[in-house]
């Protein structure tokens, strides 16, 4: 569901510059993994963001019919995946890459020293 017009002015804040905020953090933090030698296993993060954006496809597209959310029409893009924004799915994406490279990061999953 759209909800219509908003009103642009000079700080009006599309849904894209927001997703880039974040999406640009989190590539950040892939490549200062990449840098490090300590980035996570790409292909299985690739097999998660294949799945979320299915999901997310699937259940925004429900809750949109549903009319528990809407978007106004000068905030997207115009680019749909059924009734969902294609906005929509930087969030999903950006969850995929972001959880395993901070998992890879802290160190999770390294055997402890022993002494």
């Amino acid at each position: 569901r759209r909800l219509g017009s908003a009103t642009r002015g000079p700080r009006a804040v599309t849904y894209w510059s927001l997703n880039l905020i974040f999406l640009a953090a989190i590539g950040l933090l892939a490549v200062v993994a990449l840098v490090l030698g300590r980035a996570p296993r790409w292909r299985a993060v690739a097999v998660v963001v294949l799945t979320i954006v299915v999901l997310t496809a699937i259940f925004d597209n429900v809750i949109i019919l549903a009319g528990l959310v809407g978007y106004h029409d000068d905030l997207i893009s115009g680019l749909f995946v059924g009734v969902a924004p294609f906005e929509d799915f930087a969030y999903a994406i950006a969850a995929a890459v972001l959880l395993p490279t901070l998992w890879a990061l802290l160190g999770a999953g390294r055997k402890a020293d022993r002494r």
